[in-house]
C-alpha cells in the first residue's frame, strides 16, 4: 500500500470514530450553555483545564513515548511485550504517587470539585495511556471505537446528570469520568492488553529510553497548556469565573476546528515516523502539507462566514459577549495546524528537544501579550495573545526545519488569497447583516473551491475511472 493510500485509510479510520463524537459534543453546546450559568460553565472548563496542566506532569508523557516506540517493533512480539508492560508499570507508580501527595495537599485546597482533580487525572491518563498503546500496534480502528465510546457515554451521563438528576457542574465532570471509565475498559479488553502487561517484562533500561523521549516533551506539554489553558486562568483572575465562562464557549468553535485536525494529524504523524528516511521523504512532506493546509484554510474562512449564523442556535443569549472572539481564535487555530503540520518532522527524528524550546519561547510569549492586553481589551487578549505566539512558532519551526533537515515549501498563492479574503470576511463578520453574511458566505465558497481544485479534479477522476470499472 502507498504511503498516501496508507495514510488516507488510516486517517478516515479514526475520522469515523472521532468526527461523530465531536459534532454529538458540538451540538449539544445549547444543552450545556442553557443549562449551566456562565459561572458554572466557567468553573467546569476551568477545572478541566488544571486536569489537562497535571497530566504530562504526573505521567512524563510516557504515553507518546510508547506509540513511537511500538511504531518500529509492530513484528516483534517479545519487543512489545518488554515495551507495554514497562510503560503501564512505570505509569501505575506514578499515579500512585500523584494520588499520595494529592491526599497530603488535599485539606488546604478550598474547592468543593477538588475530588475531581484526582480521580479525572487518573481515569484520563489510562484511557489516553491506553489509546496511545493500541495506535502504537497499528490498531487505529479499535482506537477510533474507544473514541466514539468515550464521547458517547460521557454525553449520555451529562444528559442524565444534569437534565434528570440535576447535580449541574458535579454531573458534567462525573459524567466525563465515568465515559472514560468505560472506554478505557473497552480498549483494555479489545486490543487484549493483559496479554502484553507482564510483571517480569518490567525492564528499566527501556524506561529509560522511553523517559529519554518523552521528558523532554514535557515542557512542551505545559507550553501547550498555556496556550489552551493559560487563557482561562488569567481570565478568571483577572475578569471573573463567569467571564471565563464566556470565553469556553466561544472558544469551542476553534476547538472543533483544532479536533479535525488532530484526527488527521494521528495519521499524519504515523506516515511521516514511517517515511523519514525514505529519499524522497521532502517530495512527499512538501505534497501532503500543501494539500492539507489548502483544506484547513478553506475550512477556517468557511467557519468563519458561517459563524453568524450558527453562533446564536449553538451558544445561549448569557454568553453572546463572545461572538467577536471566534474569527480571531480560529485564525490562531488555523496557525496552530500549520505548527503541527510541521512539528511531525521533529516527532519523526525523535528530537523532542527542539519541539520543547520553541514551544516555551512561544508560550511565554503567549502570557506577556495576554497579561499586557487584558486591561485593554479584556477577552480579547485571550485570542490575540494565542495568535501571535502560533504565529512566531509557525514562522521560527519552518526556519528551524529547513536548516536542519529539509525545505518546507509553502504556496505563497494561498497565502496572498488567504490574506485578501480575510480582509473581505472579517469586517463583514463584525457588522453581522443579514446580505452581507450571505455574501461572505458566497466568497468563502468560492475561495474554498479555487485553493482546492486540484484536489477536487483527482477526487472526480477516482470517482470517475471507478464508476467506469462498475
Amino acid at each position: 500500500m502507498s504511503r498516501e493510500k496508507s495514510l488516507a485509510k488510516n486517517t478516515i479510520i479514526i475520522t469515523i470514530g472521532k468526527i461523530c463524537t465531536q459534532l454529538i459534543t458540538f451540538f449539544l453546546l445549547p444543552l450545556y450553555t442553557g443549562i449551566l450559568s456562565t459561572e458554572e460553565y466557567g468553573t467546569v472548563d476551568l477545572l478541566n483545564t488544571l486536569i489537562s496542566l497535571l497530566l504530562p506532569i504526573v505521567t512524563f508523557q510516557v504515553e507518546q513515548a510508547l506509540f513511537r516506540a511500538l511504531i518500529e517493533v509492530r513484528n516483534n512480539e517479545d519487543s512489545k511485550k518488554k515495551i507495554i508492560s514497562s510503560g503501564v508499570i512505570t505509569v501505575i507508580f506514578q499515579c500512585i504517587i500523584y494520588l499520595i501527595i494529592f491526599s497530603l495537599i488535599s485539606p488546604f485546597i478550598n474547592n468543593n470539585y477538588k475530588f475531581f482533580l484526582a480521580t479525572n487525572v487518573v481515569t484520563y491518563i489510562f484511557l489516553s495511556l491506553f489509546q496511545q498503546i493500541a495506535r502504537g500496534l497499528g490498531d487505529n480502528k479499535k482506537y477510533a471505537i474507544c473514541s466514539f465510546i468515550s464521547a458517547l457515554f460521557t454525553i449520555i451521563f451529562n444528559i442524565l446528570f444534569l437534565v434528570v438528576i440535576k447535580l449541574g457542574a458535579y454531573g458534567m465532570l462525573l459524567g466525563t469520568m465515568s465515559g472514560q471509565l468505560i472506554a478505557s475498559l473497552y480498549i483494555f479488553i479489545s486490543v487484549k492488553l493483559y496479554k502484553y502487561i507482564k510483571v517480569n517484562e518490567y525492564k528499566k533500561d527501556i524506561i529509560k529510553k522511553l523517559w529519554k523521549y518523552s521528558i523532554p516533551l514535557i515542557p512542551n506539554a505545559i507550553s501547550w497548556w498555556i496556550f489552551n489553558a493559560s487563557d482561562r486562568v488569567i481570565a478568571t483572575t483577572f475578569l471573573g469565573v463567569d467571564q471565563n465562562g464566556i470565553l469556553a464557549a466561544s472558544l469551542k468553535f476553534s476547538s472543533v476546528f483544532i479536533a479535525f485536525y488532530n484526527i488527521f494529524n494521528m495519521s499524519w504523524t504515523e506516515s511521516i515516523s514511517i517515511a523519514i528516511n525514505d529519499r524522497d521523504v521532502e517530495n512527499y512532506f512538501n505534497k501532503m502539507f500543501n494539500i492539507i493546509l489548502n483544506l484547513f484554510t478553506a475550512m477556517g474562512v468557511g467557519m468563519i462566514a458561517c459563524m453568524p449564523f450558527i453562533f446564536p442556535i449553538m451558544i445561549n443569549d448569557k454568553f453572546g459577549d463572545g461572538y467577536g472572539l471566534v474569527p480571531i481564535s480560529i485564525i490562531a487555530s488555523l496557525l496552530n495546524v500549520v505548527v503541527g503540520l510541521i512539528s511531525v518532522v521533529y516527532v519523526a527524528k525523535k528530537n523532542t528537544k527542539a519541539i520543547a524550546n520553541t514551544s516555551v519561547i512561544s508560550a511565554i510569549i503567549n502570557i506577556i501579550v495576554h497579561l499586557t492586553l487584558i486591561k485593554f481589551v479584556g477577552l480579547y487578549a485571550a485570542v490575540i495573545s494565542t495568535f501571535v505566539s502560533f504565529f512566531i512558532m509557525s514562522i521560527y519551526r519552518v526556519i528551524d526545519i529547513n536548516k536542519k533537515y529539509f525545505r518546507i515549501k509553502i504556496n505563497k498563492s494561498l497565502i496572498t488569497k488567504t490574506i485578501i479574503v480575510l480582509i473581505i470576511v472579517g469586517p463583514l463578520y463584525y457588522i453581522n447583516n443579514l446580505y452581507l453574511n450571505i455574501l461572505s458566505l458566497i466568497i468563502s465558497i468560492i475561495f474554498a473551491f479555487n485553493i482546492n481544485k486540484n484536489s477536487i479534479n483527482i477526487i472526480l477522476n477516482f470517482i470517475k475511472i471507478k464508476s467506469e470499472k462498475v
